[in-house]
């Protein structure tokens, strides 16, 4: 007897993909997460690959991973699917110190963030 399956987290027709260790805050990754929701995901992938925030870089691998597991794990058409989640949170912070005037210092706080990524099956109206 095997491990038993757990329950999937998303409908029978989405696929999910997450990052979790993207460097960089979490405010600045959400501009980027708001181009694409609700998008078709051809149309989300072209926007990323064009636009000029770094962040779009990582937010394409999420977007071009959750695609991947759409056709490849839960068999979905790759033509119908949709931005259907695109959500940004906050993950652990890297404390740096650097010098300052007068025998002082100061920290210097290094942000990373998570990513998660939903992509929904559309039925052709």
């Amino acid at each position: 007897m095997g491990k038993e399956k757990s329950p999937r987290r998303v409908a029978d027709n989405e696929a999910l993909a997450t990052a979790t260790q993207v460097r960089g805050s979490a405010q600045k990754l959400n501009l980027v997460a708001a181009l694409i929701r609700g998008r078709k995901a051809e149309d989300a992938l072209n926007i990323l690959s064009f636009s000029k925030k770094a962040m779009a870089v990582d937010v394409r691998k999420v977007l071009a991973s959750a695609i991947a597991n759409a056709e490849n794990n839960h068999n979905l058409d790759v033509d119908a699917l949709v931005v259907a989640e695109a959500s940004v949170g906050k993950s652990i912070s890297m404390k740096r110190w650097t010098s300052r005037a007068r025998g002082r210092s100061s920290r210097i706080v290094k942000p990373f963030s998570r990513v998660r990524i939903v992509v929904r099956e559309q039925q052709e109206a």
